[in-house]
């Protein structure tokens, strides 16, 4: 990464951490053991990827940093909460996210069920209650978005099917199904609330063109992180990975390794990166924070 691009991700996410901790609940509010849970689970962990790619997305849009950090918070709360569910014996059973316990070991599996619950709503609360566009018909439609990718047709529809796939060997395009709506989702959502934060250089809202670009794009890169996530799961340690590594073969869970192997993985991360870049070309140079990000989810290293 270049220091400009590591000096813009450090800034972003400290922006972030300080609109997470002033909008989650204290610790000290009744129900003292949930809320203190809540944040647990949010606060002080994780890449931010998807709150990254809402502001980038925001900056070629000319979006206002205030309304950026709310479609950025609410986007990583629903990311949270499904990480703490996902995480749960009733689905994968984990005991180790971002480099601690998870929230079900932290607290208990019932604490754990609140929380994601209440992250979810608090998302949607955040939507509601701030106006993040000056159009009404946008600030709807990014209530729309969000639940659409959060829901049966996005990101949960997504788990149920990983769920039902557990040692089946699925085609590639079952595989794509699934990630484009268990991951892909939620990226493509991010991207499109923070395009929808604010307007072009010239006042006025990003055209559906170039909405359909910033969408097309999301779809490669979240298919690309999630492959990449595949590699990953093989080849780094949990140190590094800040979750159990090697899950997937031992659950034997259809993932892009294998189904096309290590080099076929890692082949079809770099088509879906060079094809991503592309859709950005309409933007020119605005879209550099996210070819960064994109450069980044397919070279990562955790």
């Amino acid at each position: 990464m270049s220091t400009d691009f590591q000096s813009w991700v450090a800034n972003c996410q400290a922006r972030l951490e300080s609109v997470l901790k002033e909008l989650l609940p204290r610790a000290d509010t009744a129900p003292q053991r949930l809320h203190e849970a809540m944040r647990y689970a949010v606060l002080d962990g994780g890449k931010r990827v998807r709150p990254l790619l809402a502001f980038a997305s925001g900056e070629i849009a000319g979006a206002d940093v205030e309304r950026m950090n709310i479609a950025a918070a609410a986007i990583e709360l629903i990311h949270a909460y499904s990480l703490v569910h996902d995480d749960m014996p009733c689905m994968d059973n984990d005991e180790l996210r971002r480099g601690k316990p998870t929230c079900h070991v932290q607290y208990d599996e019932a604490t754990a069920l609140l929380v994601g619950d209440s992250l979810q709503s608090l998302a949607f609360q955040l939507l509601a209650e701030h106006r993040l566009s000056n159009d009404e018909q946008s600030r709807m439609e990014m209530i729309r978005l969000l639940a659409f990718a959060s829901g049966s047709r996005g990101m949960a529809g997504g788990q149920a099917f990983d769920l039902a796939n557990v040692g089946v060997t699925l085609t590639l395009p079952e595989l794509e199904f699934m990630h484009i709506h268990k991951t892909g989702a939620l990226i493509r959502a991010a991207i499109q609330l923070g395009a929808l934060c604010g307007s072009d250089k010239h006042g006025e809202r990003l055209d559906t063109d170039q909405l359909d670009k910033l969408d097309h794009f999301g779809k490669l890169i979240g298919l690309a992180f999630q492959v990449v996530d595949d590699v990953l799961d093989c080849e780094a340690d949990t140190a590094t990975l800040g979750k159990t590594a090697g899950k997937d073969e031992v659950n034997d869970k259809p993932t892009y390794v294998s189904l096309l192997g290590l080099q076929g993985a890692r082949d079809m991360a770099k088509q879906l990166h060079r094809e991503a870049l592309q859709s950005l070309a309409v933007f020119g140079a605005a879209a550099i924070r996210l070819r960064e990000l994109a450069d980044f989810i397919v070279m990562r290293k955790y």
